[in-house]
């Protein structure tokens, strides 16, 4: 066999049969250079452009900034920045390309003075190469004319991190530039949830998996409720990526998510808009409801943090760090190791944290030979067996939510028992979540009727006093017939958020009974005062349903049935109150029928009204 090689092309001049094995590697070798030739020549002419998506404020629905993507020329196969990374990764040109891409993003963006922030992509091996450690982005960002606090350098993982010391020293650094830090596509690993911890960024961007069908998903809910409660915490503004429905928009508005990119907001464009679309203005306009806390049930308050408790090699405050040293490299799956002492927890020795100092020069040498307490982490969380998981994950989020890495140290009475991981915690409380969800209303997801009257029969047991208010809205159905059922839900979230803005969540209970029939059961001593707060600002707020013609008639006219022409008056509010004392009612059925009583006598008054049953105390007065 006879194989000439030209400039242009392999030729085969042989009359044997070829082996298709050599013709694929050579198929193969000719693709692998036609893409290189092809990269090459998009960074010589600089043939990349960008495209720039907004990301929104939620609250607001103004814009806060851009993200800048690259797009390679439209007749390549490089087009997609999927292909073009991909290339520049096989062809060792990934630091050449991405500065390219930065160096065009931050031209176009100083081109069409867009207003806002720019999120730019680095990736954290570029964010460490000593020239722009020296400033280079920064001379070149000056020369365009952009002040650097409008650019928030959005780290993207590529490749996994490693050196966590470094990368915060260089976050740092550039903190102290002018520039803002962004983490892109949280949840897609777990390294993203420790960069988090560690750099302390001033934004993180919620993978899109957990953001597309999140509206249908209890999982995803929970997961962006569980991320915002944490960011609320520790000063960080969430950007939820991927919203692609008018369904998914309000599930993320509901959450109280920071800010919003996706299709549906508005796609990357070349030169894109200033402002965004007046129906995404709209529904962001729409009272926003903030996510319900529900009080934990029984069965919620039995789930201990026993549940989770894991026993692994423990050690004393004695052992030297090199054979602490010794038991990570014996055991690749060991993350953490507890310190005890006489039974008693002393702290907590982090794998990476321990093989990261480790690593540095000289660090070995130094401190192989001291005792670990050197490496270990003094404030630890230490919580008794019988804490509910609930409870856990209040501590930990006050506390410092990078206490999720190390974990939880268990004891009893003091002794120490145990460890529980923090994604042990975050999986057995999102489980607990889901099996909630499956019981509340899906329209306010306020508790419905399950848990409703286990938590009544839970205070009847304790003997705990309490007051049933019963709430039901006066004329729903004519509004609803007249001006359609979505409206209709918008009264009955409406009033859901009245109802939980005048009660005490950390006393009283809320529930969603059905249709426009709530149920609070206070504990407040002043319930009284709250529930004319409550018919107060109900009767105010109603009003942003109708027209300034209906308001000032105090109702409108529509056609019943029959076909003739009824006044309807505005949607009131009516609450109908039962006291219980201790050993007065034995189930939630007796509440049940009282306070339904007590809310037929509320609903023969007209207008907003409050009825309080009294006769459960003229009758304990007669009794004495």
């Amino acid at each position: 066999m006879d194989c000439t090689m030209t400039d242009n092309s392999l030729e085969y001049a042989c009359y044997e049969e070829v082996p298709k094995s050599y013709i694929s590697s050579c198929a193969a070798h000719k693709e692998s250079t036609d893409i290189l030739t092809q990269l090459q020549r998009i960074i010589q002419h600089s043939l990349l452009s960008a495209r720039f998506q907004p990301i929104i404020q939620m609250q607001s629905g103004e814009i806060l900034g851009y993200e800048g993507l690259i797009r390679g020329p439209s007749d390549s196969t490089l087009h997609s920045p999927l292909n073009l990374f991909n290339a520049a990764a096989e062809h060792n040109l990934t630091v050449t390309v991405e500065h390219l891409c930065r160096r065009i993003v931050l031209e176009q963006f100083a081109a069409l003075n867009l207003p806002g922030k720019l999120f730019l992509n680095v990736s954290p091996e570029c964010l460490l190469l000593r020239d722009m450690r020296h400033g280079e982005t920064l001379d070149y960002i000056h020369e365009l004319g952009i002040n650097p606090e409008r650019v928030i350098i959005e780290l993207t993982e590529y490749q996994p991190t490693h050196d966590y010391n470094l990368l915060r020293e260089a976050v740092l650094h550039y903190r102290q530039m002018g520039f803002e830090i962004a983490i892109d596509d949280l949840g897609e690993g777990f390294s993203s949830l420790r960069l988090w911890s560690e750099l302390k960024p001033e934004y993180v961007k919620i993978d899109m998996h957990f953001i597309q069908g999140i509206d249908l998903d209890p999982v995803k809910m929970q997961f962006v409720r569980s991320i915002q409660s944490i960011a609320e915490q520790s000063g960080t503004k969430v950007v939820a990526e991927g919203i692609e429905t008018q369904a998914e928009l309000i599930a993320i508005r509901d959450l109280g998510v920071a800010c919003g990119q996706g299709y549906h907001i508005a796609k990357p464009h070349q030169n894109p808009g200033r402002t965004i679309s007046a129906a995404v203005v709209k529904i962001l306009a729409v009272n926003q409801l903030n996510s319900y806390s529900r009080p934990t049930s029984r069965i919620e308050d039995a789930v201990t943090i026993e549940k989770i408790l894991k026993t692994p090699t423990t050690i004393s405050s004695k052992m030297l760090n090199n054979e602490v040293d010794g038991l990570f490299l014996q055991n690749p799956k060991l993350q953490i190791i507890p310190i005890v002492d006489d039974g008693i927890p002393i702290g907590l020795i982090n794998r990476y944290h321990m093989i990261d100092c480790f690593s540095r020069p000289f660090q070995r040498e130094v401190y192989g030979k001291k005792p670990c307490t050197v490496f270990m982490d003094t404030h630890s969380i230490v919580v008794d067996k019988n804490t509910s998981m609930q409870d856990v994950s209040h501590i930990i989020i006050e506390a410092n939510p990078d206490h999720l890495i190390n974990g939880i140290i268990i004891t009893d009475q003091g002794k120490y028992l145990g460890l529980g991981t923090g994604p042990d915690l975050m999986r057995e409380i999102t489980q607990m979540q889901i099996n909630a969800a499956r019981y509340a209303n899906p329209l306010t997801q306020l508790p419905g009727n399950v848990p409703i009257n286990e938590h009544i029969d839970d205070l009847l047991q304790k003997q705990i006093p309490f007051v049933a208010c019963y709430c039901d809205l006066d004329h729903f159905k004519p509004f609803n017939d007249m001006y359609g059922y979505r409206r209709g839900d918008d009264i009955i979230q409406m009033t859901s958020e009245v109802l939980k803005n005048y009660c005490d969540t950390q006393n009283d209970f809320i529930g969603h009974i059905g249709g426009d029939d709530f149920i609070i059961l206070f504990k407040s001593t002043d319930w009284e005062v709250r529930c004319q707060n409550i018919l107060h600002y109900f009767a105010i707020d109603i009003l942003d349903f109708y027209s300034n013609e209906d308001k000032e008639h105090g109702g409108y006219i529509s056609e019943d049935r029959q076909g003739k022409k009824v006044f309807h008056p505005l949607v009131s509010l009516s609450l109908g109150v039962v006291k219980s004392r201790p050993l007065q009612y034995y189930s939630h059925h007796q509440i049940s029928i009282a306070a339904s009583d007590a809310k037929k006598q509320a609903k023969k008054v007209h207008g907003n009204s409050l009825f309080i049953d009294r006769r459960s105390e003229t009758e304990s007065l007669n009794a004495k």
